[in-house]
């Protein structure tokens, strides 16, 4: 029997352009996992949800606006790591205002869902790679 390991509930966005890209961010020095690309998002707060947690994040981290009726829901990711099990819905946002930006150091590239997995992702986040091709 394996010890159990927390819950952490993690929110993300598969942030689509106009012209079908999605948008990768790498992880910067210094974090967990640095130099993986991964779909924007982050924690989900006590007495948030999900869809607030990609609004939130997505202005935060990349400076955009968007609306919890802009996300749909497309699939989750549910791994186990060594101290923690992660729970990571993953939502598709393909309306949004401004330029994503990098605001926390992370490089940022917008990639064909086919390229992806041409980027070297967390565990948690390549499963999720073919969704978003036979979406887009």
């Amino acid at each position: 029997m394996t010890a159990q390991r927390p819950i952490l509930l993690v929110a993300a966005c598969a942030l689509v352009d106009a012209d079908g890209r999605v948008l990768l961010a790498q992880r910067p020095e210094g974090k967990a996992l640095a130099g993986l690309w991964e779909f924007p998002g982050g924690k989900v707060e006590t007495g948030e949800s999900p869809e607030e947690t990609v609004v939130r994040e997505l202005k935060e981290e990349l400076g955009i606006v968007t609306r919890e009726p802009c996300l749909a829901p497309l699939t989750f990711a549910s791994h186990a790591y060594e101290n923690f099990h992660l729970l990571m819905p993953l939502f598709v946002c393909r309306k949004f205002e401004g330029t994503p930006r990098s605001l926390e150091g992370q490089q940022l590239k917008w990639v064909r869902a086919r390229a992806m997995r041409d980027y070297p992702m967390p565990p948690a986040d390549e499963p999720l790679i073919p969704f978003l091709i036979d979406l887009l």
